[in-house]
């Protein structure tokens, strides 16, 4: 694969964001824009990030959207852009807008049962301290626990979790560092598809994510004329995505080249 500086596609893309100067970018949070960090509440952007994008937003010619596993309301004073972008938290299930205004999308009784019912087994197995209750999921988190106990978290949780799924609308998500039990009606490709839907054909756009979560919009914009798909890790994996860049270095490229065409600065 290439990097940043003789990726062909990347080239090609610029190219044509430079011939249109306005574009959608949307982008993922944990992992693209910030390094993991095992205490959330200080998972700030990497140097430059929030600079960066919020010169984009004052050039007016991007439409800046951040797609996370995250309730949305966390990730404002971790961006520290003001006015904020606007933000699809908890996969796709809620869309927080930069007027303030949000909106979760609800969820069935049946859900919300299954949804209790995980929780408490996770308090039964005396886990609830690993566990993150969001509004529509629970994610139970191990980064940074030893390999062997991740191993075995991993499975039991598994385990515990299946049963529940089985024959509903739910789904168990793995993400890096952690599972999640939640609707699998939305996902972050729903998101995605939909700001695209809004923005109008031929505009250029790009998505770039990090981990297995965002393989479900990477492969949803395959087939999508104008549109890149990035991912942004610091080793190679398997993806649907078309490119790869590597934080920092190269996310810092990346917004800067994408200022370039679209009035911002370095």
């Amino acid at each position: 694969m290439h990097t940043i500086e003789t990726n062909p596609i990347l080239e090609t893309f610029f190219e044509n964001l430079n011939r249109h100067h306005t574009g959608v970018l949307i982008l993922d949070y944990d992992g693209t824009l910030a390094p993991f960090c095992n205490d959330r509440s200080c998972a700030y952007p990497f140097p430059g990030v929030s600079d960066s994008l919020s010169t984009l937003m004052e050039s007016g010619l991007t439409r800046l959207v951040i797609v996370t596993g995250r309730p949305a309301a966390e990730l404002i004073p971790l961006l520290g852009i003001f006015p904020f972008p606007e933000i699809w938290g908890l996969h796709g299930l809620q869309r927080f807008h930069p007027d303030g205004g949000c909106r979760t999308y609800p969820l069935s009784d049946s859900d919300l049962r299954i949804l209790a019912e995980a929780g408490a087994w996770l308090e039964y197995q005396g886990l609830k301290h690993l566990a993150e209750f969001k509004t529509g999921s629970i994610a139970v988190h191990w980064r940074g626990l030893p390999p062997q106990a991740v191993t075995f978290l991993a499975e039991k949780v598994r385990q515990g979790w299946s049963r529940l799924v089985d024959h509903s609308r739910m789904t168990l998500l793995d993400f890096d560092g952690g599972i999640e039990i939640r609707p699998n009606g939305r996902n972050k490709a729903h998101a995605v598809l939909t700001v695209l839907e809004e923005t109008g054909p031929g505009i250029p756009a790009a998505y770039l994510g990090d981990d297995t979560t965002d393989e479900d919009a990477f492969a949803a914009l395959e087939t999508c004329p104008h549109v890149l798909t990035v991912l942004v890790r610091p080793e190679w994996r398997e993806t649907k995505a078309q490119s790869w860049i590597k934080p920092p270095e190269d996310l810092m490229e990346f917004l800067h080249r994408w200022g370039d065409c679209c009035g911002g600065t370095r």
